[in-house]
């Protein structure tokens, strides 16, 4: 396993400033939210960010995972729209190509995995139509990343088409195929689900592709500092370890990014006991 922190934390920051803060701390991976001012798809100059991206990255020896999360870059008006659930075919088109476009940063950084979520039904259609605009979406992303290699992983996420493992299960139904698996988000679990956090990194263990963790409460989600919620971690990392899970655990602090150095600090003395440093 690798201990990382999401970009997405330290906004405040040049990405550049962010990998090296990261790996001055002693996290060996990054999370790298797509975003404007971070490896924007739709930037002129992307090719060339690409290049610098990859040169940091290998400077600092960091694997790295591409997240999809952006809030307001593909509409400046809504919050993460559009999606693979909207209503409008021409928005979930733009959410597919964008997807897409990630999936090609993805190869040329040679990253873990892009992940992403399906979005939140926002009009009034029953949730065999919205599951299906979801699955539509996800076939045409998986048969781009097929051929380049590049594994999608995707997140449950409380308040979306997909919440629960359950939901997951269903998607299965009507799209997969190799390097079709999961974003587990520590959090995300002890928020929605009944059973222990540890039970679901068991049974779906083959599926895990990256790992988002930080502290939260039942029934709430608001991602916490840790220690500020009700997960025990000591129960949930030794799981990691048994199930031999080798890829990414990073942070995801979105909100924090105006105390990005000192969150992230504690955060890796929070985990660090939990994984082998150097």
């Amino acid at each position: 396993m690798r201990l990382g922190y999401n970009t997405n934390g330290t906004t405040g920051h040049r990405w550049e400033q962010a990998i090296e803060l990261m790996a001055e701390m002693g996290y060996r991976s990054v999370a790298l939210t797509v975003d404007h001012y971070c490896l924007n798809p739709f930037s002129p100059d992307l090719a060339g960010e690409i290049s610098r991206m990859r040169t940091v990255l290998d400077r600092f020896e960091m694997a790295s995972v591409i997240e999809t999360g952006a809030r307001f870059l593909l509409d400046p008006r809504q919050k993460h729209e559009p999606t693979l659930v909207s209503a409008a075919p021409e928005g979930r088109a733009v959410r597919v190509n964008f997807l897409k476009r990630c999936v090609e940063i993805a190869k040329e950084l040679n990253s873990e995995a892009v992940s992403f979520w399906g979005g939140v039904v926002r009009d009034a259609a029953a949730p065999e139509e919205t599951m299906q605009r979801l699955a539509a979406g996800c076939r045409q992303v998986l048969d781009f990343a097929e051929p380049l290699g590049v594994k999608l992983a995707f997140e449950p996420e409380p308040g979306m088409r997909i919440q629960t493992f359950d939901d997951y299960r269903e998607l299965l139904t009507l799209v997969d195929g190799p390097g079709f698996g999961l974003t587990v988000d520590i959090g995300h679990v002890h928020c929605l689900e009944p059973l222990p956090i540890s039970s679901y990194l068991t049974a779906w263990r083959d599926r895990i592709y990256t790992i988002h963790i930080e502290d939260m409460c039942r029934g709430v989600h608001d991602h916490l500092r840790f220690g500020e919620g009700t997960i025990d971690f000591v129960p949930v990392m030794k799981t990691l370890k048994e199930i031999e899970y080798s890829g990414s655990v990073n942070v995801e602090l979105s909100r924090h990014s105006h105390m990005a150095p000192e969150v992230m600090r504690e955060s890796y003395e929070f985990l660090r006991d939990f994984f082998e440093v150097r």
